[in-house]
């Protein structure tokens, strides 16, 4: 068995595709690499092709019709075999000393019989033209060193969250506890941390900087722009993890269910935040909405949530209000460096 199965989800990525590709190489035999060409128009699928040929023990091309994003991380985790697994999107990349780390921490618990659910590292926002590199760390919420249960977290601090980019689960548990992405739907990342969440007893932080996320592409997912105009995906997303915390998370340990509610609260902020700038009525219905949305299907978390620091902003009335939540909404983006 593989020690680490890492998923590369490729659509038209021909241009960068090698570099991830490549950065995942030095894992040797320890580390399997699942080319994922999800339906793709130029040369993806002949490039995955290319390096299975030349790795045959390390990569695997797989190619199926377009599904999404997220289609292609539920092919990567129904062929993986490796005790852990990845998602390296075909833009972003490892840092080779943080990636050795990892694999020789992951080797040692293996070794010791250890079982961890989760596997925490740092990541670094890669934005284009941006001297300062904006490093999402958790040595502040999380032990260092060690395995440590949801007992042992501390306070997570604003706009610090276990994000794709983090995270490194067990292959067992994903398959465990039935995650399953929607097909063509934008924005799947954050269900792939969130739901899983549920089922993870330990876990381990490794205080590295081992993804590279880049940010610069006009046609990134993350452009402001085109989460705008994508915002129905962002909805869908949000109201599934609605959802979920409405059906899963009541027996749940209390930091566990803490962090889950404060994971739900900034994804409820995006989204309304999204339709603010949007604008239009109709954009400002779908706010009210989805809003209506969480106090109908769970109406507990809509207490806690629409009255929160976060909640309470987000749906001031008016114009004057709409430019504070927006104002707030900046701010978080220079500290937290995302978009």
């Amino acid at each position: 068995m593989k020690l680490l199965s890492i998923a590369v989800p490729c659509y038209n990525s021909q241009d960068y595709m090698r570099k991830a590709i490549e950065c995942l190489l030095p894992g040797g035999d320890d580390v399997e690499i699942l080319i994922v060409d999800d339906g793709s128009k130029d040369r993806t699928g002949e490039i995955a092709d290319e390096y299975a040929a030349r790795y045959p023990g390390i990569i695997k091309a797989i190619h199926q019709e377009n599904g999404g994003h997220g289609e292609a991380v539920n092919t990567g985790i129904k062929n993986a075999t490796g005790t852990f697994f990845k998602v390296l999107d075909s833009d972003d990349w490892f840092k080779r000393e943080a990636y050795l780390q990892v694999l020789e921490k992951l080797r040692e618990l293996v070794g010791n019989g250890t079982v961890v659910d989760l596997f925490v590292c740092n990541f670094v926002y890669e934005k284009e033209g941006k001297k300062h590199k904006k490093v999402m760390t958790y040595h502040s919420a999380l032990p260092k060193n060690c395995v440590f249960g949801w007992d042992d977290v501390r306070i997570f601090k604003p706009g610090q969250y276990i994000l794709m980019h983090s995270a490194i689960y067990r292959t067992k548990l994903l398959v465990e506890c039935g995650l399953k992405l929607p097909k063509h739907t934008f924005y799947v990342d954050n269900l792939f941390v969130f739901q899983p969440l549920t089922h993870v007893k330990t876990m381990y932080y490794m205080d590295v900087n081992l993804y590279r996320y880049y940010i610069g592409r006009a046609d990134q997912s993350v452009n402001e722009q085109i989460m705008i105009g994508r915002v129905d995906q962002q909805i869908t997303v949000n109201k599934l993890m609605i959802d979920y915390m409405a059906q899963t998370t009541r027996n749940l340990r209390r930091k566990q269910e803490r962090y889950m509610l404060s994971y739900l609260d900034i994804m409820m902020t995006i989204s309304s935040i999204l339709l603010i700038k949007e604008g239009s009525e109709e954009a400002l219905q779908k706010k009210k909405d989805l809003w209506n949305y969480l106090k109908n299907t769970d109406p507990r978390d809509y207490i806690r949530l629409r009255f929160s620091l976060c909640g309470t902003n987000m749906n001031l009335p008016g114009k004057s209000g709409r430019k504070i939540s927006v104002m707030e909404y900046r701010i978080a983006q220079r500290l937290v460096g995302f978009n």
